[in-house]
């Protein structure tokens, strides 16, 4: 099955990584929109895009399309995502489906009612490596005991653009700190008390570093953080009762070979893997799940557990006390 999507907005992810992405599936872009229809035109023509629109509301309207992906600012998925299952397109949407736990679960029932697949963009999670690293930690390490995550980037040019617009949902734990976030619940699940720290280093109105510790009532503890203007430093390190594993980088890694480092009991390995292109692989799990009316890995409601604790550690940075999960 040939899914044919409209792509709403002309982000640098959607020109550099997903636009690119499709043109190595089956699959097709049949059209594009911007708020500024000369953007959407010079994206069109770069890549053979055959219908262009002034909207996105006509894109919906007027396209010939399976399914639509939402590259917009983090503020804008919701409202976007809703339009989008009205037209009864199925929605392949960046990180997160919402600013909140409360817009996420809503847009996750909005688009069942609706009979449309609706899957969050987290591609980390659909490379080999990743695959090897969950049946490590699951099989393999024994209880798992402390898991830490973290994804520092270097933006240049601060303190600008929508990461740092508050009205756009930005901000570092809503950015890169979603990554963090969603690896360790994938380790160890959801934490039963958060306590957190974040600060505004350009008083742009958003968090631009953050550290979260949770705490877990299995006897286990998790460290996550995230940040804007520090050295680029991505990875995740996980210990277990049977051993410990690593990956560095974690999350986003350009395309050459990738690798995991583990000990388990006297055995110390280096695994590598060869380089693949994570939003390939993001878009045919997509598209085999729209085929076979599955819900993806990275379905809506696992991404109402990212947001979840995405607004304790708000609520706890801002309170200065630590946050009870329920």
């Amino acid at each position: 099955m040939v899914i044919h999507f409209g792509v709403i907005g002309t982000a640098t992810i959607a020109q550099q990584r997903f636009i690119p992405a499709i043109e190595k599936t089956d699959h097709t872009i049949r059209a594009i929109a911007s708020r500024t229809e000369e953007k959407a035109q010079a994206v069109a023509t770069t890549h053979d895009i055959p219908h262009v629109y002034e909207t996105y509301d006509d894109l919906l309207e007027h396209a010939e399309i399976d399914a639509v992906y939402i590259p917009l600012p983090n503020s804008k998925h919701a409202e976007w995502i809703r339009k989008s299952a009205d037209h009864g397109h199925h929605i392949l949407c960046e990180k997160p489906l919402g600013v909140t736990a409360d817009e996420t679960r809503a847009v996750d029932a909005y688009c069942e009612d609706r009979g449309v697949t609706l899957m969050e963009g987290l591609m980390y999670r659909y490379v080999p490596r990743t695959e090897r690293v969950i049946e490590l930690v699951s099989e393999e390490l024994g209880e798992i005991r402390s898991a830490t995550a973290t994804f520092h980037s270097e933006l240049r040019g601060l303190p600008t653009g929508i990461r740092f617009d508050p009205a756009l949902g930005g901000g570092s734990s809503l950015d890169v700190g979603v990554y963090t976030v969603d690896a360790v619940r994938m380790f160890l699940g959801m934490p039963d008390r958060i306590h957190a720290y974040s600060f505004d280093m350009h008083d742009s109105g958003v968090d631009t570093q953050m550290t979260a510790l949770f705490k877990y009532d299995q006897n286990a503890t998790a460290t996550v953080s995230a940040s804007f203007d520090t050295a680029e430093s991505q990875y995740y390190h996980v210990i277990g009762t049977e051993g410990w594993l690593t990956a560095e980088p974690a999350f986003s890694s350009p395309d050459v070979n990738t690798s995991i480092q583990y000990e388990i009991g006297n055995r110390r390995t280096t695994e590598t893997f060869p380089p693949v292109d994570p939003y390939q692989l993001e878009i045919e799990h997509f598209a085999e799940c729209i085929e076979n009316h599955l819900s993806p890995r990275t379905n809506a409601a696992q991404a109402a557990q990212n947001a979840v604790i995405l607004d304790a550690i708000r609520e706890s940075a801002v309170s200065g006390s630590s946050v009870q999960i329920d």
